[in-house]
């Protein structure tokens, strides 16, 4: 299932469009703040599709019948573009339990390239929630590879995945390898360039937020 957030007039779309901005993206705090933003949105939209219970909360005055998570999920991110949106999930699901992932693309001199997983540091995950952030989804190699790594490991009862731009493309991917996936977007572009980059996209998310980086 994909949740094309972007279809609605909302404050997503405003986020979406000033992470794009060409204009705004050299205020590296502004754009990590609108990736925090969309996973906050996030956050509140999945919780939407999680379990509840009801319980009575003592207050000054009396008791109150209330509904609250039935459980916390794992919080996760493919580093280091997804730190952002992380911490975004985490502003909401503040009890969660946290995994990190280090994969990237390896990039050959015939201009293809290979996915790289090096690092994977998590919770117990058998038949817990899991939400994963990649602030892009691209080809959904990166992506696919990991939560493959990660349900062998420990197969969660449910995988949301949430991303600011993703492609039809990656989203094709993704759900023929791994149809049980839901997938939360800002916006969902039709287009890759040759070297799999999103248009029109916004560039390379981890580097506007967190600087540039050597490539090997």
């Amino acid at each position: 299932m994909v949740h094309n957030l972007g279809m609605q007039n909302s404050l997503v779309s405003q986020f979406v469009a000033e992470l794009r901005n060409v204009n705004i993206q050299n205020d590296r705090l502004r754009f990590r703040r609108n990736l925090e933003r969309l996973g906050e949105i996030f956050a509140y939209e999945i919780s939407k599709h999680l379990n509840w219970h009801e319980a009575e909360i003592p207050t000054p005055l009396g008791t109150a019948r209330s509904h609250i998570l039935a459980e916390q999920p794992v919080v996760a991110s493919i580093l280091r573009a997804g730190l952002a949106m992380h911490q975004g999930l985490l502003n909401y699901f503040d009890r969660a339990d946290n995994a990190f992932i280090a994969a990237y693309r390896k990039h050959d001199k015939d201009g293809s390239f290979h996915i790289n997983l090096e690092y994977i540091t998590s919770p117990e995950l058998k038949d817990r929630i899991l939400i994963i952030a990649d602030p892009m989804l691209a080809t959904g190699s990166s992506l696919t590879l990991t939560l493959q790594k990660i349900i062998h490991l420990g197969a969660p009862r449910q995988i949301h995945v949430v991303t600011a731009i993703a492609c039809t493309v990656g989203i094709d991917y993704l759900m023929r390898h791994l149809p049980d996936v839901t997938i939360w977007a800002g916006a969902v572009d039709e287009e890759l360039t040759a070297k799999a980059y999103i248009v029109p996209g916004l560039g390379d998310a981890g580097d506007l937020a967190y600087g540039d980086k050597i490539q090997e």
